[in-house]
């Protein structure tokens, strides 16, 4: 997803010459490309991720459609007063990136593991939240985000994402792409965890099931969502994030379920109520918590029966 991102603001600067793109202190070589097209408008503000906030609201304030990034907790958590009081209390149009979500940066233990940002994001009064699935969905959210009058998260996973099938089509903020076409059961996945919501859809399949997978990499706000599952008749939805277990996905789809006359049973699989300790690559620590496409299959098809 990151090659992507890049690739996308590069070509949307090459054709609005008010994209910019600010860092704090990350991976000089990858921003090179860009820097090197579009002088004066790559901007490193070192460790300093709130300021880097500050200057891209001002940046906003002058026209400018800024590109915040950074890892995931620092891009969110480190200056979440900034982006309630400069973003969204001001409504300006800034997209912060949080690069490595989940457990994407797995081996550096618990202060670089993105669990908590979804809910931090979405309770933000204004703020539109976007978790894709994969570097196709990433490059059209980046698009996206510039016809946007406010603030907006970016949750974007490290590298190495693979291209799922279904983002080949249009992607619209608040609509859900459909990954895999089923019906009655579903798997409603949020960011780079989508892949395994796949594969462990593929593993029902061969057991006579037939369930629909969602990549809702609109998470704020959900929009088409539980229209897309009444559509299909789905009565039983397991919801998966790699991010906590509260103020993500599963608590968005149950409270939106809840103003709608569709009816169905929301499970969640999700990263644990805790900090992790013990770091390990990011596969690992998604068998860990379950979200894994063999526990996603077990954990669906024993709610089958």
């Amino acid at each position: 997803m990151r090659d992507a991102f890049f690739r996308a603001i590069e070509g949307a600067a090459r054709a609005d010459d008010r994209v910019i793109f600010l860092t704090a202190d990350l991976g000089y070589k990858l921003f090179d490309p860009f820097a090197a097209a579009n002088p004066g408008r790559c901007l490193n503000l070192g460790v300093a991720e709130a300021n880097m906030i500050g200057v891209a609201a001002g940046l906003a304030l002058e026209g400018f459609r800024p590109f915040a990034y950074s890892i995931a907790p620092f891009a969110t958590a480190r200056c979440l007063e900034q982006i309630r009081n400069s973003l969204c209390g001001m409504g300006l149009p800034v997209v912060v990136c949080g690069v490595g979500a989940g457990y994407a940066y797995g081996v550096n233990g618990a202060t670089h593991h993105g669990v908590d940002d979804l809910g931090l994001m979405r309770a933000l009064p204004g703020m539109t939240v976007l978790s894709p699935c994969d570097p196709r969905e990433t490059a059209a959210l980046v698009l996206a985000t510039l016809a946007l009058d406010g603030p907006a998260y970016l949750r974007l996973g490290r590298g190495r994402d693979p291209v799922l099938p279904g983002t080949d089509g249009p992607v619209t903020i608040g609509r859900p792409t459909v990954l895999r076409e089923g019906r009655e059961i579903a798997l409603v996945a949020t960011g780079g965890v989508a892949s395994e919501a796949l594969a462990g859809a593929e593993m029902l399949a061969r057991d006579g099931a037939d369930p629909l997978v969602l990549s809702a990499h609109t998470v704020k706000p959900l929009g088409s969502l539980v229209e897309v599952l009444a559509d299909r008749e789905v009565h039983t939805v397991l919801t998966v994030e790699e991010h906590g277990p509260y103020g993500g996905l599963h608590e968005a789809l149950c409270a939106d379920a809840m103003t709608e006359r569709w009816r169905a049973r929301i499970l969640r699989a999700s990263a644990p109520d805790r900090f992790v300790h013990d770091p390990a690559s990011q596969g690992a620590l998604r068998r860990r918590s379950g979200i894994d496409a063999a526990s996603l299959a077990a954990a669906l098809g024993e709610a089958r029966c």
